[in-house]
């Protein structure tokens, strides 16, 4: 039977949540500790527009958060989010693919109504 992966969810202030599952925050942690990013940097997750379906995601470190941002913890992982980006977010789940058909980041998205073939880019 395959292990099931806890994936940990976190309640900003504005009521809507970001996962990220414990295969991502480990991957994550690990890209931090190989590039000596220190541990007060933040994980930026965010939205702008392009792509082919509209959005794509960006994610970045980000040593200091904006005035604007919402700071959390997601599975030991600090995460900036812009406000303008939360709403697209909101319910989404990071995780990480390490197999056959090549590695990454991938996001399960609740609020995409269309995505394109490459998993980075999405309408809502």
């Amino acid at each position: 039977m395959a292990e099931v992966e806890t994936l940990q969810s976190v309640r900003v202030p504005s009521g809507q949540e970001v996962t990220i599952s414990d295969k991502a925050a480990g991957e994550i942690k690990k890209v931090m500790a190989e590039n000596k990013i220190p541990e007060t940097t933040g994980l930026r997750m965010g939205v702008k527009g392009g792509g082919c379906s509209g959005f794509t995601y960006v994610l970045g470190f980000d040593e200091q958060a904006s005035d604007t941002d919402r700071i959390f913890d997601a599975n030991g992982v600090r995460v900036f989010v812009d406000e303008r980006s939360l709403p697209y977010l909101s319910g989404i789940i990071l995780d990480y693919q390490d197999g056959l058909t090549g590695k990454g980041f991938t996001f399960d998205n609740p609020n995409a109504t269309r995505t394109c073939g490459c998993g980075h880019s999405f309408n809502a």
